[in-house]
């Protein structure tokens, strides 16, 4: 069955769409554009009278021909959000390792616009990391009511002892290749993989992954310029969370030396990823690095926990079994002594609220950020991360203050908050 989207404003790479028509069918977007959907793209003869009354008239038969109609009545509509960097959601984490953990978090997440998500794992035993890869390639055959899953991200074990944070420190160690090449064996989904670059071998556990299509990215460091610059050199393209878990600018006999952040931000060859929740980085810090960066090197990424789209106090970091407790305030985690953070319970859509309302970008660069650039980084963008003929049907309708009204994945609804015709 087709599905038509009328009245939207269409959020694109490059423009907006003022009222605007999507029309969806077997899972992908089959046109788009301005005004009502012609008759020809319906799939019948244009109709042979003139004028605006005969456009009227192919849009009506257009309409009834698509089968299902939703009226966006003005609403925004945006390619589905992408999170390359979540633990959890909905009471759960992933590492709790069951096929309901993984599918309440990511059912949780997908109520606020992701489409497409990664699962993120914590620095934690091999054999509790063992047992959660079958379950979430279980779970990625799962396509009822769920957002697509994508891969699966290391965040650990491989990093900066002093710059572990929510990081269990028990289980932080240096690379070996024995072990790291076993736990790529044992996780075939593994996409991404997060590590210290300055340790010992992290140069070339770089290069290696790389080589197996691994995107590889530099997080809870305490790397200096040099050590920024022959990670990308081997194999890097990625900073995890900029700014939260990495060294920054420090002196040493009264040189200046730029840390991970400062580094990550000089750069050109890193696509950064920011937890825009307002509260990991201050607006007006990301103000700073959109303006170093761009749209087009920005990853917007919750790094949620289990707390995310909860009104929970108190929570765990990671497992059950073996995580940590963290306080929720003000709308993020925090570790106990308010050392550090735990983690966010930030939401996609909370992110791009962010940059628009708080941060001030567009909300053409928001989507963007949230969803065509980490195609790119999983190279998927042909057919997931904009709004484009043949791509899939990951789409997400949203309010002037991105209140998200329904999500679609590959042509389904899933989620409804408009009372669409289904």
């Amino acid at each position: 069955m087709k599905t038509l989207i009328k009245n939207a404003k269409i959020v694109t790479p490059f423009r907006m769409i003022q009222d605007g028509y999507v029309l969806v069918e077997g899972g992908q977007i089959a046109a788009f554009g301005e005004g009502a959907l012609p008759d020809a793209v319906a799939g019948r003869a244009a109709d042979a009278e003139a004028g605006h009354a005969a456009d009227a008239k192919a849009g009506r038969a257009a309409e009834a021909e698509a089968g299902r109609v939703v009226d966006a009545e003005g609403r925004y509509l945006a390619p589905g959000f992408i999170d390359l960097h979540t633990h959890g959601a909905g009471g759960a984490d992933f590492l709790d390792g069951t096929l309901d953990a993984v599918c309440t978090a990511c059912r949780t997440h997908m109520l606020h616009g992701t489409t497409s998500i990664m699962p993120t794992t914590l620095s934690c035993p091999d054999d509790e990391l063992f047992r959660i890869f079958g379950v979430i390639e279980e779970a990625a055959g799962v396509t009822e009511n769920m957002p697509e899953i994508v891969g699966v991200h290391l965040e650990g074990p491989y990093f900066s002892p002093s710059q572990n944070m929510a990081q269990d420190a028990r289980f932080i160690k240096l690379p070996e290749k024995s072990e790291y090449g076993h736990i790529l064996e044992k996780g075939p989904m593994i996409r991404r993989w997060s590590i210290a670059p300055e340790l010992p071998g992290a140069l070339e556990m770089g290069r290696w992954l790389a080589e197996k299509g691994v995107i590889v990215s530099a997080g809870h460091t305490d790397a200096v310029y040099e050590d920024m610059e022959a990670a990308v050199e081997n194999g890097y393209t990625m900073v995890t969370h900029l700014y939260n878990g990495m060294s920054r600018l420090t002196r040493k006999n009264a040189l200046q030396y730029p840390g991970a952040a400062e580094s990550s931000l000089c750069l050109d060859d890193l696509t950064v990823e920011v937890i825009a929740d307002g509260r990991h980085l201050p607006p007006s810090l990301l103000r700073l690095v959109f303006k170093a960066k761009g749209a087009d090197r920005i990853c917007l990424v919750t790094d949620s926990m289990r707390a995310a789209g909860t009104d929970a106090k108190e929570s765990i970091l990671g497992s059950l079994e073996s995580g940590q407790r963290v306080e929720i305030e003000d709308g993020v985690a925090y570790m106990p002594g308010r050392g550090s953070f735990g983690g966010s319970v930030a939401t996609t859509d909370r992110l791009v609220r962010t940059m628009v309302k708080e941060a001030g970008v567009t909300l053409s660069d928001a989507i963007r950020m949230m969803s065509l650039v980490p195609a790119r980084m999983l190279g998927i963008d042909g057919r997931k991360g904009s709004i484009g003929i043949g791509k899939d049907a990951d789409i997400v309708l949203f309010d002037e203050d991105i209140n998200v009204d329904m999500v679609m994945v590959k042509g389904q609804i899933w989620v409804d908050r408009i009372e669409c015709d289904h």
